[in-house]
């Protein structure tokens, strides 16, 4: 098993630097390159390709003294990701003797002896490294990005945004594995059936709190190999994510427009509010994307969403106007790097910049759809203000058709810079992504 995992964690991390891949879709990439299906290897491997992303400044920044005058770019992309892989292995797991020398011997299996001993030297020496007189060097932001895992742009950020204490138990907050959450399918099954038969399978649920049909799960178990999730009785969707349809209200009989919808959790959720009755028109600009939809609503039993392949940055290809809008577009993913660690190297202020004005364009073509009286649902899962409250901001000033409206939401905190009806939800205290809600009505 382990050389499997190490195989699959060897060319994951790999397929990521090279193509900007996630944890998740590196992975699906490299077990169906690799021909590796079994769950106990895709499980080890995953785990050790987010605990070495989460790491990823340090972990470089180790191998790299250690390699001077040499460094990781000097070697093979297999050679680099297999060191990044053994710093973690060896040092931020605390692996025993024999478990480091298992790791290094799969490795020689998979790269080869020659491959890897132009690096023998470094391995041995990262078994006896001092990671804190390697991290001495630095001061101020640089260190405090250093000893909690993140860029240090971003540990700046969060100080503005939150001060300091706040910044830190966020910071600290996305070291930490995350909370999974489902979200019962009550299209098919009743709530208390439903825990029943996973309760069955050892799956043990906690109900949330002022939120009907979402549970945190309280066991490890894998969920999407269940029968119950292949029958679509359940769907896995973060907190944060639920609570935009549940601030969108649907009723039966409702238009709703779902924007940037694949793979389509809001989709069915809003579906499963409004009991299948009405219609629900699903825009994504991803063909790739859309079959994944289409395959989810057809698990989750959905019979009222209809797909339409566009681009939400050019005007909607639509002639009707729809009761209600939900929009998700792409953003930063500063909410979510607890759970997928390697987007918060791939981002910057430029990166938020740039996904500001998409979003602008994206919620200026929403807002044509909306009917008078209609609501419209802008959502991120991102923590920046340049993605959220700027942006409705700078809306609302050019259309003052609309006015920000209560979200009905008790979980999260208020909208910065006034917007106090928005909603803000931050991992270390709320349990989720990091989440950014506004509900917007059409007065005339």
């Amino acid at each position: 098993m382990l050389k499997d995992a190490v195989a699959l964690a060897i060319e994951s991390l790999s397929w990521m630097e090279i193509d900007n891949l996630s944890e998740r879709s590196s992975l699906i990439r490299t077990s169906k390159q690799l021909r590796i299906r079994d769950t106990n290897s895709l499980k080890m491997a995953h785990a050790m390709i987010i605990e070495t992303m989460r790491r990823l400044n340090v972990i470089d920044k180790v191998a790299n003294t250690i390699l001077s005058p040499q460094s990781l770019e000097d070697y093979t992309m297999g050679v680099k990701s297999f060191i990044r892989l053994y710093l973690y292995w060896t040092r931020f797991r605390k692996s025993n003797i024999d478990q480091a020398a298992a790791l290094l011997s799969a490795g020689r299996d998979i790269l080869g002896w020659k491959e890897l001993s132009p690096v023998e030297f470094a391995l041995g020496r990262i078994l006896s490294a001092n990671i804190n007189s390697v991290l001495s060097g630095s001061e101020g932001l640089n260190r405090l990005a250093l000893e909690t895992f993140h860029p240090s742009w971003y540990v700046e950020y969060c100080i503005r945004l939150l001060g300091r204490v706040e910044a830190l138990r966020l910071l600290q907050a996305n070291n930490e594995i995350p909370p999974v959450y489902i979200r019962a399918n009550t299209l098919v099954v009743r709530e208390s059936d439903l825990v029943a038969e996973l309760a069955k399978e050892g799956v043990e649920l906690e109900p949330l709190r002022d939120v009907s049909s979402i549970y945190r799960v309280l066991t490890k178990n894998a969920l999407t190999r269940l029968d119950a999730y292949k029958e679509g009785l359940f769907h896995i969707q973060d907190l944060s994510s639920c609570l935009v349809a549940i601030a969108a209200e649907p009723r039966e009989g409702d238009i709703v427009l779902d924007v940037c919808s694949a793979p389509g959790s809001k989709t069915s959720h809003v579906a499963q509010l409004m009991k299948n009755e009405g219609r629900i028109l699903a825009i994504d600009r991803s063909a790739s994307r859309i079959q994944l939809w289409e395959k989810e609503m057809r698990r989750l039993r959905v019979k009222i969403g209809e797909p339409i392949m566009a681009d939400a940055e050019q005007p909607l290809p639509l002639r009707n106007s729809a009761d209600i809008v939900v929009l998700d577009p792409p953003c930063s993913n500063t909410g979510v790097f607890g759970k997928s660690p390697a987007a918060k190297w791939g981002v910057d202020m430029r990166t938020i910049g740039r996904m500001a004005a998409v979003q602008a364009r994206m919620i200026e073509n929403c807002a044509e759809r909306v009917k008078l009286g209609g609501k419209l649902l802008y959502a991120t899962c991102s923590i920046t203000t340049e993605e959220n409250e700027l942006v409705i901001e700078r809306f609302l000033k050019r259309h003052p058709e609309l006015r920000l409206a209560d979200t009905g939401l008790k979980i999260g905190l208020p909208g910065l810079r006034g917007q106090v009806l928005c909603r803000r939800l931050y991992p270390h205290l709320h349990g989720c992504n990091g989440f950014f809600i506004a509900k917007l009505e059409r007065e005339f």
